[in-house]
């Protein structure tokens, strides 16, 4: 009898903790939007926290307006974002902007092309660390075109932070 009953509580516990984890898996965030996705900084100058809270200390400080981070977590008015350095903070959701840029990773001199195929013209390059605002990236697999300042063009994705592996932007 014993035996039966420790069967049925584990019955019990298995059912009601695989609930559990399918509770937290269909569970929105706070806002509502979907975790994770990518955003920009706001601001040219944003300190960035320990944790979510002005009482936490400033970690460092972002100066790079435009610059993509990603959300991975939300409490209340914070977002923990992830940058292109893999570095995880908070920061107060005011500075981030829903508009697109993406970050240019692959060292030197990176070619921007007139079309979306690498044996178009090539009409600029951009040095890495340069931030450009997603006009649209067509295919899963292809090439972007990004606005940098006044200049305008297509890049393959691979080489770029801000836009996930197989998303898409019309």
């Amino acid at each position: 009898m014993k035996a039966l009953l420790t069967i049925f509580i584990a019955l019990g516990l298995t059912f009601v903790f695989t609930g559990s984890v399918q509770a937290l898996e269909d569970e929105e965030s706070e806002s509502g939007l979907a975790l994770p996705r990518m955003v920009s900084l706001r601001s040219s100058l944003i300190n960035v926290r320990s944790g979510p809270g002005s009482r936490y200390p400033i970690e460092w400080v972002y100066k790079q307006k435009g610059a993509p981070v990603e959300i991975i977590a939300e409490f209340e008015i914070w977002r923990k974002i992830r940058d292109w350095e893999g570095s995880e903070t908070w920061v107060h959701k005011a500075m981030l902007s829903g508009r697109r840029f993406v970050k240019v990773m692959t060292p030197g001199e990176n070619n921007i092309y007139a079309k979306p195929e690498t044996d178009s013209r090539i009409i600029a390059k951009a040095e890495d660390g340069v931030v450009g605002e997603i006009e649209k990236c067509p295919t899963p697999d292809g090439m972007c075109l990004i606005k940098f300042d006044t200049v305008k063009g297509w890049m393959p994705r691979n080489g770029l932070f801000g836009i996930y592996k197989d998303e898409v932007i019309k």
